[in-house]
């Protein structure tokens, strides 16, 4: 049995949404006429309580159209400097929009309104304009840490203050709202864009959606072009996004336990000095006397994937097709380590 812990990107379609994907009505999208794409942009963008959505093929292009739409040259974006469109989209910031970052520091990838306030530019002609704030929710290297509510608000209001847009990276936004019982309209409120993986957590084949304005989104369909993103049917896609709104949203705790109990494996390793406390889906784990390369070796001897996260940091992910036997075989597996 191979236990592949790498990603929650690793899930394969289960027999429901094959069955919703294959009898999918479609149309061609690129000319608007997918009648399950717009019913997945118009489900979404509903319970978020934003006014359009535009399904995309990866979480990458909706951040970067994002950013695209609401940046341009000598423009700048706030972010943590662990952020996901800074350290994992291939430099996308600067080649799809020329625009300068801002990276800010904080306890397991989270920023502060008193951080973005301090890092808002002057009007000076020697300082890019301050155009964006993007946050990550959950923060993937943060070891799957959350946002509240309380934590958004006053940097929403700031940005609205100071003229400045404020975009979410939401790859895996479903797995903090299970958690904490806010509600997706409350988070649709807080931004200007945000962006959705259905690929994650929620265990689609492909696919993410950007929300936001309808006037943001008529202008993301003509970046999205530009970026090759245009489908033709992809209505076989979209109806694996709408069976996994209607069927893979409330289970995102079941992962949620899992990793906790992963994570407490972990800590009884004599190789491990510390796991991140465990929020969400991901569990990461600092080692010492070994490095990531080989005790990843070891894990592959024992038919167990998972990904190096930095220079003693080693990272395990919980998704859909990791099940209660693979746990518990984990921890007999790592028991030999």
């Amino acid at each position: 049995m191979l236990i592949d812990l790498r990603s929650d990107t690793v899930t394969r379609p289960t027999p429901g949404m094959k069955e919703a994907m294959f009898s999918a009505a479609v149309g061609d999208d690129v000319f608007g006429e997918d009648p399950t794409v717009n019913a997945l942009e118009e489900k979404i963008a509903r319970l978020f309580g934003m006014e359009a959505a535009i399904f995309c093929p990866s979480g990458t292009m909706t951040n970067q159209i994002a950013i695209r739409l609401h940046t341009g040259p000598q423009r700048e974006v706030i972010c943590h400097e662990h952020s996901h469109i800074y350290l994992y989209e291939g430099g996308g910031i600067m080649a799809n929009s020329m625009a300068s970052v801002k990276l800010l520091s904080g306890n397991l990838g989270k920023i502060t309104v008193n951080q973005v306030a301090a890092s808002i530019n002057p009007d000076d002609v020697h300082a890019p304009d301050t155009a964006l704030v993007s946050l990550e929710n959950t923060m993937n290297k943060g070891g799957g840490s959350i946002y509240t509510l309380d934590e958004i608000k006053p940097i929403r209001r700031l940005c609205q203050e100071k003229g400045i847009k404020l975009h979410l990276d939401g790859a895996r936004l479903f797995n903090a709202l299970v958690e904490t019982g806010e509600s997706p309209a409350a988070w649709g409120a807080q931004f200007d864009t945000i962006s959705i993986c259905l690929s994650k957590g929620l265990g689609c084949p492909i696919g993410s959606v950007l929300l936001g304005s309808k006037v943001d989104i008529k202008r993301a369909r003509k970046v999205r072009k530009v970026f090759g993103g245009g489908m033709r049917q992809a209505g076989f896609l979209a109806a694996a996004g709408i069976y996994a709104l209607d069927n893979h949203v409330d289970r995102l705790k079941e992962d949620h336990a899992r990793a906790r109990t992963l994570g407490q494996m972990l800590e009884a390793l004599p190789v491990v000095s510390e796991v991140f406390p465990v929020a969400t889906n991901i569990v990461i784990a600092r080692l010492e006397g070994i490095s990531p390369e080989s005790f990843m070796n070891k894990l592959a001897e024992k038919d167990i994937k998972s990904v190096k996260f930095g220079a003693d940091l080693i990272r395990f992910v919980t998704h859909h097709d990791f099940v209660d036997e693979e746990l518990e075989e984990f921890g007999r597996r790592i028991g030999k380590i």
